[in-house]
């Protein structure tokens, strides 16, 4: 699969976004890569940042947090389009969720892996 067609299918994950929670979003910048860090080959995605529940009175001039989805692994571990389509969603909200504050246990309970 192309980047451009990987990145357009991180748009439309992004565009699935319910209106009411991408509302919320704040300081929040979704990047594509093509690989992880060489210590973590298979990680399909990563926030970086501070979630919206730790942010208090004194957040202010900081750079964007950061969402960034591994095209790599993704597609490495994925059969067919249709399975690429599936994961970068999950992916995405996944990371998303983490934005919002929530972590990988709940996300799991959730069927967010």
């Amino acid at each position: 699969m192309s980047s451009d067609r990987f990145e357009e299918l991180v748009g439309e994950a992004l565009d699935g976004v319910p209106p009411e929670l991408a509302a919320l979003m704040d300081n929040v910048a979704v990047f594509v890569e093509d690989e992880p860090p060489l210590d973590e080959p298979d990680l399909l995605g990563w926030y970086e940042g501070t979630p919206l529940t730790e942010r208090d009175w004194g957040y202010g001039g900081v750079l964007p947090d950061r969402i960034v989805v591994f095209r790599g692994p993704t597609l490495r571990m994925c059969a067919s389009e249709d399975e690429v389509v599936d994961e970068v969603h999950v992916t995405v909200v996944h990371e998303i969720a983490h934005h919002f504050g929530i972590d990988d246990e709940r996300l799991h309970e959730l069927g967010y892996d």
